[in-house]
């Protein structure tokens, strides 16, 4: 049996795959494949609303927020954000806590000033910083949640006065968030919410028309929001499959019920490597993420040894960043507890192996 810890694209209930594999060959009966169906067909339209109202319905998005299933990633909501929310002129403050949240600081500077309020940059991205304060005169203030390469996480949000902007692709829907505490959320899907090829944005209706640019109409949130998630061909088999999972969620109680399902898994796993003598973890205590758990051998050179014997057990996909080294863990919500247990287990079989 194969344990996937992938950071992305990543694993997905089983139930999922078999009901999407189905719908490959014959979507809904209606003899044609999810991957031919027309977008504009009545049973696809039926799929999208479906998708963005289990959106809403397990995120508890209040009256007020459209949600859009957009293509491009996170990497293209870099810059769609900047484009409709920074007027010309203007200044956006941003938090750096990792790769993403630099490579989103690059593409804003294409559309205005850009300050950078706090950076962990020195210390390798291993902790959050806190204690920092957001201009007054901030159109926007931009932060990511979750840091899948260092292993790090927000479990408090600032409180400002600007526009909170927030890119949650590797956390979202793994635990409750205040969506009104928001302006903005985007996540790409292949975390928590379905395959790559599809990205959610959540976004508070009254801040878009005030950025004073000519924005391209692909990159224009509202006329997306008019052609509801349709303005151009949308990824079809990405959103149905993203249906199939958010279904699973509700079945499973929700985002309430899933948070505690990964606060113990995570719980679990940083234990064993507090525990064990031969791993160590790299993110500061109170930041540790609960979805990408990140540690390293006390003795590097014995890395290829462990990853070796963690393969053969079935854990897949624990090898760390090419930029931090050491092993990740991603643990995401379709990662059962028997899968972090395989992994404690390979990690105490190692530490007897040593002796």
């Amino acid at each position: 049996m194969k344990h996937n810890f992938g950071a992305g694209p990543c694993i997905l209930p089983q139930e999922v795959f078999k009901q999407a594999s189905e719908a490959v060959l014959n979507f809904n009966n209606t003899g044609l494949s999810i991957l031919e169906i027309s977008h504009r067909s009545k049973e696809f339209i039926a799929v999208c609303e479906e998708a963005v109202q289990l959106v809403r319905e397990l995120m508890n998005v209040p009256e007020g927020y459209s949600v859009l299933f957009l293509q491009g990633g996170a990497s293209l909501q870099f810059l769609m954000t900047a484009i409709n929310l920074l007027p010309e002129g203007g200044k956006a403050a941003y938090l750096e806590t990792g790769v993403w949240a630099k490579k989103a600081i690059k593409e804003a500077k294409n559309f205005g000033e850009v300050e950078i309020v706090a950076s962990s940059k020195d210390a390798n991205y291993n902790f959050i910083p806190k204690g920092y304060t957001v201009p007054e005169d901030a159109a926007y203030f931009h932060i990511t949640s979750n840091n899948t390469i260092y292993g790090t996480e927000m479990f408090e949000f600032p409180k400002t006065n600007a526009p909170l902007v927030c890119d949650m692709s590797s956390d979202i829907m793994s635990r409750e968030v205040n969506v009104a505490d928001f302006g903005l959320i985007y996540a790409g899907a292949q975390k928590n919410i379905g395959p790559a090829g599809a990205t959610v944005v959540i976004v508070k209706n009254d801040l878009l028309g005030k950025a004073e640019r000519t924005i391209p109409s692909m990159l224009d949130y509202q006329i997306h929001i008019d052609g509801e998630s349709m303005f151009n061909t949308p990824p079809v088999f990405s959103i149905y499959v993203a249906m199939l999972n958010l279904r699973w969620l509700k079945a499973k109680g929700g985002v309430a019920a899933i948070e505690k399902e990964n606060i113990a898994k995570a719980e679990a796993l940083y234990t064993e490597i507090d525990r064990n003598p031969f791993f160590k973890g790299t993110a500061a205590i109170e930041d540790r993420s609960r979805m990408n758990v990140t540690f390293v051998m006390e003795n590097p050179e014995l890395e290829k040894e462990f990853l070796k014997l963690a393969e053969a057990r079935g854990c897949v996909g624990i090898k760390g960043h090419r930029s931090v080294g050491g092993f990740r863990a991603s643990i995401y919500n379709a990662l059962p507890i028997s899968g972090i247990n395989a992994l404690v287990e390979a990690m105490q079989e190692f530490e007897q192996s040593q002796k």
